[in-house]
């Protein structure tokens, strides 16, 4: 009896004990999951920069006067379309038709020196070849009707700087446009000395604008010619115009410490929308890739944990790792010898060779965790243009597969049934006798 119940004990204590050891085994081995995925797609890389500017008019003179004096008449207003040539406004020519008048009287009295002293410098150079007068008079006469002369070209450029201020008195557009500000009324006093007073802003044609943008010296390397630019303006928030950019100036400009550099952007304005001075937020477009093969940037940055890596190797059929040449590279840690994953490995040796068996330089690959008939693989990928939220996929995937983005560890509350190891076979429901 006390061995029947000696072995009976035994029985228990190695149920109990293989119960226990398998209870344990699938608590480190079966480990549950939940995963975040993505479904590899086709659609377009888009980087950009952003800055704001400035619209103004493509070409905008000042038009200003060189002698002072009061408007007397102004045939212009704000807004008013003008043709190169077209009268603007007249000066009172008063003063300067006065001036005219003063430098006509001195042309004409240097004109008469000119005249009597070139008849006494003829007479004497016709007495000194005779000897009859002596060459000291002879050479002041010769001094008086250089003077003359000289006087002569004086009195004759004061008379014409005297027609040109004359002519300044009458303000005419230089170039076909519109009137953007008008600084003066009329009867207003203006006085030229030292700077030149403005009358009127042009701007040229409205209908071509353009945007001065301050970039920031960050972005500025990014920025070639000719690339396209959408912006906005605050007066329409809800339209998007375009440009191209047309010029890059090297004058850097500083504020604060902050270095900037100024870009034109040509902005075609048929509807007369843009208006000089509005402010705009332009998105300069530096590089687009359409149609291709992109996933998110979160699944190349995605590495599983340190348990996952060991459960995978451990199911892998090429086993661990080894140190020479072995075949397993847990996370992409590592190049292979030439035969890849087959049914895990898309591309085989795109992202490069490790050091031994390879080529003898280490490239680290780029690696994608994608989930494949309920089963998790590693994937090589090549990659190409990036922007800050998807990155272009070259070799490795195909449309349609499912990159993992990130996974978590199911917690006590998830059901088993639920979540389940992908490396784990289905295990038959164990149960334990129970000794009535």
């Amino acid at each position: 009896m006390k061995s029947r119940r000696k072995i009976n004990g035994t029985v228990i204590l190695i149920i109990t004990s293989v119960a226990l050891f398998m209870a344990s085994s699938c608590h480190k081995s079966g480990n549950a999951y939940t995963y975040e995925t993505a479904v590899v797609k086709k659609g377009s890389i888009r980087n950009t920069i952003t800055a704001t500017g400035t619209v103004e008019a493509d070409t905008t003179v000042l038009i200003g006067t060189q002698v002072s004096g009061v408007i007397k008449k102004i045939y212009v207003d704000f807004n008013s379309h003008v043709k190169k040539g077209q009268l603007l406004a007249e000066l009172d020519k008063t003063p300067l038709q006065t001036q005219v008048q003063q430098a006509q009287a001195s042309l004409d009295d240097a004109k008469s020196q000119v005249a009597f002293q070139t008849a006494t410098y003829e007479r004497y150079k016709a007495l000194l070849d005779k000897k009859l007068v002596a060459q000291a008079d002879y050479d002041q006469v010769k001094y008086n009707y250089d003077n003359a002369r000289a006087n002569l070209k004086t009195a004759q450029a004061g008379y014409d700087k005297a027609i040109v201020n004359l002519d300044y008195a009458t303000i005419y557009s230089p170039i076909d446009g519109v009137i953007l500000d008008r600084a003066v009324d009329q009867g207003q006093t203006v006085a030229a000395s030292f700077n030149t007073p403005n009358l009127f802003t042009i701007g040229n044609d409205l209908t071509q604008m353009q945007v001065q943008a301050n970039v920031d010296e960050a972005d500025i390397g990014q920025v070639r010619d000719n690339q396209s630019v959408e912006f906005n303006v605050d007066a329409y928030p809800n339209d998007t115009f375009k440009g191209t950019v047309k010029q890059i100036r090297l004058q850097p400009v500083v504020t604060s410490n902050v270095v900037t550099y100024t870009v034109i952007v040509d902005a075609p304005n048929p509807d007369l929308k843009l208006m000089p001075g509005m402010t705009a937020n332009i998105t300069v477009l530096v590089q687009q890739v359409d149609s291709v093969l992109i996933v998110p940037g979160k699944a190349l940055r995605f590495t599983p944990d340190a348990a996952f890596l060991a459960e995978y190797m451990k199911n892998s059929p090429f086993g661990p790792r080894q140190r020479n040449g072995g075949t397993g590279a847990p996370g992409g840690m590592g190049g292979q010898t030439g035969q890849g994953e087959s049914n895990r490995t898309a591309v085989g040796n795109t992202g490069g060779q490790g050091m031994a068996g390879g080529t003898g330089q280490f490239k680290r690959p780029s690696v994608v965790w994608i989930m494949r008939d309920d089963t998790v693989h590693r994937v090589r990928v090549t990659t190409g243009a990036a922007d800050a939220i998807n990155t272009e996929i070259k070799e490795g995937l195909k449309e349609g597969d499912e990159v993992i983005l990130s996974m978590t560890l199911a917690t006590k509350e998830t059901p088993a049934s639920a979540t389940r190891s992908p490396f784990m076979p289905q295990r038959r429901p164990q149960t334990t006798p129970v000794r009535r």
